[in-house]
């Protein structure tokens, strides 16, 4: 005998309704992993030194670097231990045949010398990138990378760095991603540095025909407090009324650099907040490692990416934003590949001891920075700062070898999760973990959009070009469900 239901619509109807609010409200806060191409890094360097095609140039001092102290593959998979370096081979008629294998036939080289075929293909793709595009994302620096100078010196630089940023977006010379880190907003510099922001837009305007570059952001330093976040929305907006540039053109990019920007001063976790005072302008949220672990209390000797000091503001910031479709990046690596040694114009040629120390460092200084690299990747920080050019090569080497070394688990694995998301939507289930899809796609757009991986080597998902275009899993499942 067939029981009445007791909760008729009509009964359940006002507790239905609060529930669908408040689930919409989350939905809201918490759109998922945004799907859109985020950069490997962000390059900073001094206001003063800002020209259009600095990308360009950094690229050929990259290039310069790599041909000089990676002549090939294998001097660079052992430099960094790139994963079989130790089989790789030292001896030059070997390596010569290798190379030529992996040239010729790279699939039978990948299965006959796995550890030389990685090597190799991280070593061709790295020059590639250098060529292409071997700056993903600057940012024009009016706060440490440019220091603190007379009213009249900044005036002057914050001019110039717009008409050059003008420059740039009209010869197409830019990063991808670029924009300004001002100084903070406080009592002593927040004067300073809304001269500097209102200049340097307002130049910007003016010489761009009312135009800012794709991905432009204005970073704002060391944030303690939200009302310096509403100040700085509040002043973007009234820049873009004063100018005519177009709303909500500027966006904001914070910078984690103190433990008061973790936690407040009532012990809540002030993340959330800090983002919600942008009034939907943030879209980035970048970690200071060396002002945070100074205000942490670490000395500088023992200051660095991996402390865990920095992994649990990292894991804190992750924690928070997880979800929102803000972009996280993690700090940067400050010893620098550079040569201990150097030929002075005209003078005698470096002694073959000078040469393989200089070697030595360069290596050294590299292999740390690829393995915090890694340390940042493992930890779902897909983004790092860089402030030398040689920096570039381990950049990418280390964000191509990650995504290369995933490739096949990763491809498993989502092909398989479509094929079940697509079963369930096809008989009338509902498929309720499209962030989960979302997610594994992104690996492969990441990859894909840095030059890590290639097309053919995205498609043993299953998943064609067009589908990878729409970036979006929910409508790939929508595709095939109408298929």
């Amino acid at each position: 005998m067939a029981t009445s239901r007791s909760l008729t619509p009509e009964a359940i109807g006002e507790v239905v309704s609060r529930l669908r609010a408040a689930n919409l409200a989350f939905s809201a806060a918490y759109p998922g992993e945004s799907g859109d191409r985020q950069a490997v890094h962000t390059v900073y360097g001094g206001a003063h030194l800002f020209k259009a095609d600095t990308a360009r140039k950094m690229g050929q001092i990259a290039l310069r670097t790599l041909e000089e102290y990676y002549p090939n593959p294998m001097v660079l998979g052992r430099a960094l231990s790139l994963r079989g370096s130790e089989r790789l081979p030292t001896d030059t008629d070997e390596v010569a045949q290798i190379l030529a294998a992996c040239a010729s036939d790279p699939a039978a080289a990948q299965r006959t010398s796995p550890a030389a075929w990685m090597a190799y293909t991280v070593h061709q793709r790295v020059i590639e990138k250098l060529k292409r595009e071997p700056v993903e994302d600057f940012r024009i620096d009016f706060e440490d990378g440019y220091g603190n100078r007379p009213d009249a010196e900044e005036d002057g630089h914050a001019v110039q760095a717009a008409e050059e940023l003008a420059r740039g977006l009209a010869s197409g010379t830019l990063s991808p991603f670029i924009g300004i880190r001002i100084k903070p907003f406080t009592e002593e510099l927040r004067e300073r540095s809304i001269r500097t922001l209102d200049i340097f837009v307002s130049t910007l305007a003016e010489k761009s025909e009312r135009r800012v570059p794709d991905h432009f952001v204005v970073t704002l330093p060391k944030v303690v407090i939200p009302e310096q976040v509403s100040a700085l929305a509040e002043l973007l907006l009234l820049l873009e009324t004063k100018t005519g540039l177009p709303g909500g053109s500027l966006k904001i990019e914070l910078m984690i650099e103190t433990t008061q920007s973790i936690v407040d001063m009532n012990g809540r976790l002030l993340l959330p907040a800090l983002v919600r005072a942008a009034g939907g302008r943030c879209v980035g949220a970048h970690f200071g490692t060396y002002d945070y672990t100074a205000g942490y209390g670490i000395t500088a000797a023992y200051q660095g990416m991996t402390h865990p000091a920095c992994d649990f503001a990292k894991h804190m910031m992750k924690v928070a934003l997880a979800g929102t479709g803000i972009a996280l990046s993690d700090g940067a690596t400050n010893v620098m590949p550079v040569p201990r040694h150097r030929q002075a114009k005209d003078g005698p040629a470096l002694t073959p001891e000078q040469i393989l120390e200089n070697r030595a460092v360069v290596h050294a200084a590299s292999r740390l920075h690829y393995d915090q690299i890694r340390h940042s990747l493992e930890n779902g920080f897909y983004q790092g700062w860089d402030l030398h050019p040689a920096q570039l090569i381990t950049r990418y080497a280390a964000v191509f070898a990650f995504f290369i070394e995933g490739l096949d688990a990763a491809s498993v694995r989502l092909k398989n999760f479509i094929d079940k998301a697509a079963q369930a939507t096809l008989v009338g289930d509902v498929f309720d973990d499209a962030a989960t899809g979302q997610g594994l796609l992104n690996f492969f757009l990441r990859g894909m959009s840095c030059g890590a991986l290639t097309l053919d080597e995205a498609r043993q998902t299953g998943l064609t070009l067009e589908e990878f275009r729409t970036r979006s899993f929910a409508q790939i499942l929508n595709g095939r469900r109408k298929a």
